[in-house]
């Protein structure tokens, strides 16, 4: 649905900004999956966000912002934290409207929870039929603010890490060459199905994938707050109700652990160094109980996107300036990375090069 967009920016050799392009592209899906909802980003280049994924990305720089001041600000009736209760209410209300919908299309008959896991359109049909063994569905009280959440987290980290990918390619010399023998190597083709096993059988473009969230992780800095008084290795004691911040770009940069933490390399993967690594020691959603429970949702859908944006382009940045994020935002995402492509007419042959 959104290549015909991508085409026509092509085809006038127009400069794009990555980020706003693959946040309409992640939350265009994620609003199918979760809510049902068409948002109509690709109907045109210039068609309008929807007024959904926006007030989610707002909501999300709202709360850093309001959380860096104290609590007491955030009890404030007027401002920052006035327009962060607003946007709120404006998402529940569009969720509570998405379940109406989802009522009056598919129907409200009870059905045990792997029946309507088969048959439901999307997660809000599968929530509104979905009943337990006791014959109970989920309260709206708490269904609401799950799909809120649920919906911003399923296409905010997506959209970053798909535009540090794409940044992967234009800054990284031999990134797209590999990843497109890798394909050539697989006997992939135009119009080809992006299938789930195909992923798997790309290990070059899993060591890319994995390469950049290393080096350019869009989850920087979760926070976890202490459930009891405890000692962490080290000395430092953490008392309950502490704000701990898990530095995960450090962890990841750490020269004890990453052998050249500067230098982009895919090929590190193979090493049995990073191969036996510790569990914590990489850890792009977090780890543990809390840790992101969409991880491999996210995964294959970033996969499934670029296998068809490198296929299909090449790609080009546009401009000498520095890339830079927003400080502001609760996620690392490259804000003034502006791209050209061109649609690809030659292919390699079929080799072993970029085969692992």
């Amino acid at each position: 649905m959104s290549l015909p967009v991508f085409d026509e920016l092509e085809s006038r050799d127009e400069a794009w900004n990555v980020y706003q392009f693959m946040l309409k592209l992640s939350s265009a899906t994620v609003g199918k999956i979760m809510l049902g909802k068409d948002f109509g980003h690709f109907t045109s280049v210039d068609a309008p966000m929807n007024k959904m994924p926006l007030g989610i990305a707002e909501a999300l720089a709202l709360n850093k912002k309001i959380s860096t001041k104290g609590d007491w600000y955030s009890h404030l009736p007027f401002g920052d934290p006035k327009r962060l209760k607003d946007v709120q209410q404006f998402m529940l209300s569009e969720i509570e409207v998405s379940i109406e919908d989802a009522k009056a299309t598919f129907g409200t008959e009870d059905l045990p929870l792997q029946d309507a896991a088969l048959k439901a359109a999307n997660v809000i049909d599968y929530f509104v039929r979905a009943v337990d063994a006791a014959g109970e569905r989920l309260p709206l009280k708490n269904l609401v603010p799950a799909l809120v959440v649920a919906s911003g987290a399923g296409f905010t980290t997506t959209s970053s890490l798909l535009s540090w990918l794409i940044y992967g390619l234009v800054a990284y010399p031999g990134m797209q060459e590999r990843l497109v023998q890798e394909l050539v190597n697989k006997d992939f083709s135009d119009g080809a199905d992006v299938t789930p096993e195909l992923i798997e059988e790309l290990s070059m473009l899993d060591k890319y994938v994995k390469e950049m969230q290393r080096r350019h992780n869009p989850s920087y800095q979760p926070g976890r707050t202490a459930q009891k008084d405890l000692v962490l290795p080290g000395g430092l004691k953490v008392y309950k109700g502490d704000v701990l911040i898990i530095a995960l770009h450090h962890l990841h940069m750490n020269p004890k652990i990453w052998d050249n933490p500067d230098h982009f390399d895919p090929d590190r993967w193979d090493t049995e160094r990073v191969k036996k690594r510790s569990k914590t020691e990489y850890i792009p959603f977090a780890y543990g109980g809390r840790m992101c429970i969409g991880f491999n949702f996210a995964l294959q859908e970033v996969k499934i996107f670029l296998v068809q944006l490198v296929w299909r382009y090449q790609w080009f940045k546009d401009g000498e300036v520095e890339t830079e994020y927003d400080p502001w935002f609760q996620l690392i995402r490259p804000v003034n990375l502006y791209v050209r492509t061109q649609r690809r007419t030659e292919y390699p042959s079929k080799s072993d090069f970029a085969q692992s």
